[in-house]
């Protein structure tokens, strides 16, 4: 995929909506850093925080929500710590997050290895899933186990949260979001997905008879999890999917997303360019029932404007309880 950077989302989505509390960015002192549980699921380490006013609401009978964001370092990089360094810059601006809508905010330190660059981890692309190395292999699993310990340790002090929760990815984090979403149905709110590399993932087995494998759509998605969607949750599960209509950060075209035989079906089947395919997108989520709102922004290329930021603010708002 073209290496463009990306913007510190949790800032930019969210900053300019909370009045001026203190623009100074939160310490360690503030969230947490939970260390790798392989009994309990997950092999990497997780952040956390949970803002004071969550913390001493703790009569409160409806239980808070976890916000979401899959970690995206915008490059392969096999020492663990650079991801991590990544996730922790984003954690100091957390609070505007949850500030502006009074939600704790979980962050991943997944890998991106340089070694085994076809694996796009923080894409939860197909190697990812199927890998024989257990270190990269499903990870939405273990997300899946972050969130249970953070709701399972966070009981313990007396504080409650929804097992469903808010996600938010854009570019690569947005791939995993949509992704995820599709795998784990029963454990989303609300997913807002910005500029899914390219292409979401297609509710849809066939189109025009040809066989949609993962990640391009869930024709093959039993061989690869082990499963068959559950189409009737995921379709009770609000979607915002968004990009510009400039946008040319396609990861179709590159080996670390996609293998030769996805490639040379989605050229000629569903376009050249992201904003070619769409309209397609569209249409298969709405023929699927899913509740999706796809929006195309004028004039912007591979970034987040301030109109789409509050468009996700909006959004998320209205799926907190």
């Amino acid at each position: 995929m073209t290496r463009i950077a990306i913007i510190a989302l949790l800032t930019l989505f969210f900053v300019a909506s909370v009045s001026a509390q203190s623009v100074a960015q939160l310490t360690e002192k503030d969230y947490v850093r939970v260390a790798a549980k392989p009994d309990r699921g997950f092999g990497y380490a997780y952040y956390l925080y949970i803002p004071a006013s969550i913390k001493d609401n703790k009569t409160r009978k409806e239980p808070f929500t976890i916000f979401v964001a899959p970690n995206n370092t915008g490059k392969v990089d096999d020492d663990l710590a650079v991801h991590e360094d990544d996730v922790v810059r984003r954690m100091k601006t957390s609070w505007a997050v949850a500030a502006a809508l009074n939600v704790a905010v979980l962050m991943p330190v997944f890998p991106r290895p340089k070694a085994d660059w076809q694996i796009y981890t923080h894409a939860l692309d197909r190697d990812s899933m199927m890998t024989e190395k257990k270190e990269y292999r499903r990870l939405d699993l273990q997300l899946v186990a972050m969130i249970d310990d953070a709701i399972s340790t966070a009981k313990k002090d007396g504080v409650r949260f929804d097992k469903k929760v808010l996600l938010n990815g854009f570019s690569a984090s947005g791939m995993f979001t949509n992704r995820f979403t599709f795998l784990h149905p029963n454990r989303v709110k609300a997913a807002a997905i910005g500029s899914p590399g390219g292409w979401p993932i297609a509710p849809v087995e066939k189109h025009e008879d040809k066989l949609l494998r993962y990640p391009i759509g869930i024709g093959d998605l039993k061989a690869v999890v082990g499963r068959q969607i559950d189409m009737k949750a995921l379709k009770k599960v609000p979607l915002f999917i968004f990009i510009g209509d400039k946008d040319e950060n396609d990861s179709v075209p590159f080996g670390d997303s996609y293998d030769d035989v996805d490639r040379e079906l989605i050229m000629p089947l569903l376009g050249k360019k992201p904003i070619d395919r769409w309209p397609i997108a569209e249409k298969l989520y709405k023929q699927a029932g899913l509740n999706a709102e796809f929006r195309a922004y004028k004039g912007v290329e591979h970034t987040v404007t301030l109109e789409m930021r509050d468009d996700v603010r909006a959004f998320l708002k209205k799926y907190i309880n």
